[in-house]
């Protein structure tokens, strides 16, 4: 469906305070409160679990001697098996390339096929790429890899949108940030996990020019088990609340959402949260409805065509492009913060600062792996009280500062570092702290915020546009580091720590805090500058379609009627009826 403008005002602030009354205080026993969700969300999760092995293996594979020999042209000297740096960057960035093209087409997919199905579909295509790359062996070396690592770029590049939004859309308010956040914590632990497999299979053979192809193949093809793995268990999973109620799937949406929280159907909390749920989807259809006659007879045609208009309309009105703005932006000081430089050449960075040999320089990627994982927990536990803005600022900073540091340690000791052994071991600290601060701010707080901030039919579409910039920038991060390094030196850490620094500028200065808000609320923090009185009528007959005015009303809240405007902004103002009653009598 097409996504349109409106707000509903009061009535989502009055429902906001009622499902606050009646729901449980974030924090790490709301996880325990909602053990359901969360055993869902981790599962899910194996998602991104594929994501970060995928995107930490590739670091070791680069270093192992018996893969060097089986990519041809692309090593620069075949007797010090010296990579050309420019296509070691394609050799690393084609996934990324292959992840933007993925995010492209996994709103129309999430959409269509839903959530769930649409998870089914990206398993598929990124169990084809493990399997192309793993035929470099028989001869085709480079292209093998490059072929299958763009196909499996597909896959985990569709996934990191799909299972943040499949998350997101399963989880109550007080916990969502914890369970989108999962994803990030779940690519740490992918991340962790390749980078010791990489340690350990590169003994197979020995490390030199006798080394066994399977010192490599065996990381890669380690890729099946968590791919397999969710392709079957996917398929016992729920579908989406939201996406069965925007497809006519009333009834089973309704038991869905009460068996994910645990209550019966009839509990307040449950007829509350699916009476916003179907009034966001009701007043949208009614719009496209009245906007769009013409394709409401739900071809293939019309529906195609339908996606095409949701993607137009996130440019279309201020309080739609302020959401643009702030998922790709915040997407883009992501990856510019250079972590990604560190995850795909961390051990080409370690030896660069001074570390010997193979060995150690995959020792020292295996410390990164572990330090972001547990860094990664405390967000998932509390990002919910803390709040991303906070996160967001405190993390860049902190990134920033470790950048600056490294590029002084660099920029002083880098002519003479079997001198100055200590200086090294200081700078590879510094990564160490940098990769921890990622790991509890940018790392899960980009996600949650690309994952929450979009209203229903506009989600597939909002999240795509997001993770896109995510890969794309991750892309050019990939395909320019190996020249960075080799040419820019200590100033490619300066490079990085300014861009950070503007990260921190922009969320202090642009980003709004959205923590414990539902999905449906986000329109009232976002605004919709002069919303008609036509679509404010329409809300008022949405919400007493669904029964929402009659719920807030049992529940001893009111709508105050009489709004004002100032700025161009509509304000309802929700009251509770006993207030009213008190305001009468003095009156």
């Amino acid at each position: 469906m097409a996504p349109v403008g409106g707000g509903a005002g009061g009535f989502d602030a009055a429902a906001a305070a009622r499902r606050q009354a009646l729901s449980t205080k974030a924090g790490p026993m709301a996880l325990l409160k909602n053990l359901r969700v969360f055993g869902i969300a981790c599962f899910a999760c194996l998602g991104g679990l594929l994501y970060g092995y995928n995107q930490g293996v590739f670091s070791g594979v680069l270093t192992m001697t018996s893969f060097k020999e089986h990519m041809g042209n692309y090593i620069e000297d075949e007797a010090t098996l010296t990579w050309n740096s420019s296509k070691q960057g394609w050799l690393v960035s084609i996934l990324e390339l292959g992840a933007w093209l993925g995010t492209m087409y996994s709103g129309f997919l999430a959409e269509i096929l839903s959530r769930k199905y649409a998870i089914l579909v990206n398993v598929g295509v990124f169990i084809i790429g493990v399997v192309v790359q793993t035929t470099a062996i028989t001869g085709t070396g480079a292209s093998s890899i490059l072929g299958g690592r763009f196909v499996t770029g597909m896959g985990v590049g569709s996934l990191s949108m799909i299972v943040p939004m499949y998350n997101a859309e399963i989880a109550p308010p007080e916990v969502r940030g914890a369970l989108v956040g999962l994803q990030q914590l779940s690519i740490t632990l992918g991340i962790m996990i390749s980078f010791w497999i990489d340690y350990g299979t590169n003994f197979i053979g020995g490390t030199g020019r006798g080394q066994h192809n399977g010192a490599w193949l065996l990381p890669l093809c380690l890729q099946l088990v968590p791919a397999v793995l969710l392709g079957v268990g996917m398929i016992f999973m729920p579908f989406s609340p939201r996406w069965l109620v925007h497809h006519n799937r009333e009834a089973e949406a309704r038991s869905v959402l009460a068996r994910l929280r645990g209550l019966s159907q009839d509990h307040e909390l449950i007829e509350l949260e699916y009476a916003e749920i179907k009034a966001q989807s009701l007043f949208e259809k009614k719009t496209l409805a009245e906007n769009f006659p013409h394709l409401q007879d739900m071809s293939v045609g019309s529906v195609a065509k339908l996606q095409f208009v949701a993607i137009g309309s996130l440019f279309t009105s201020k309080a739609m492009f302020k959401r643009v703005i702030v998922a790709t932006l915040t997407m883009f000081f992501q990856q510019w913060t250079g972590i990604n430089a560190v995850l795909y050449y961390a051990p080409t960075i370690f030896q660069n600062l001074g570390l010997n040999g193979t060995a150690v320089s995959l020792l020292a990627t295996g410390v990164v792996g572990i330090v972001m994982f547990i860094a990664t927990i405390p967000a998932v536990l509390w990002v919910d009280s803390w709040g991303r803005k906070p996160t967001l600022i405190t993390g860049a900073i902190g990134m920033a500062s470790c950048h600056f540091i490294i590029a002084a340690i660099v920029g002083q000791f880098q002519h003479d570092w079997p001198a100055h052994k200590g200086a090294g071991w200081g700078a590879v600290v510094m990564v160490w702290l940098f990769v921890i601060h990622f790991g509890y701010s940018w790392g899960p707080c980009a996600w949650i915020v690309v994952a929450e901030i979009w209203p229903l039919s506009n989600r597939p579409y909002g999240i795509a546009l997001g993770a896109s910039s995510n890969w794309m920038n991750n892309f050019i991060v990939g395909q320019v580091t190996p020249d960075m390094l080799r040419t820019m030196t200590y100033g490619t850490y300066i490079f990085f720590g300014l861009l950070t620094t503007g990260g921190a500028v922009f969320i202090w200065l642009f980003f709004p805090e959205t923590k414990g808000l539902s999905l449906e609320e986000m329109d009232l923090l976002f605004g919709s500058p002069g919303v008609a009185d036509k679509e404010k009528e329409r809300w008022r007959e949405v919400h007493a379609e669904v029964g929402l005015t009659d719920l807030l009303r049992n529940a001893g809240l009111h709508v105050d009627e009489e709004h004002r405007e100032s700025d161009g902004m509509i304000d309802e103002k929700p009251v509770l009826a006993s207030e009213l009653e008190t305001t009468e009598k003095h009156h």
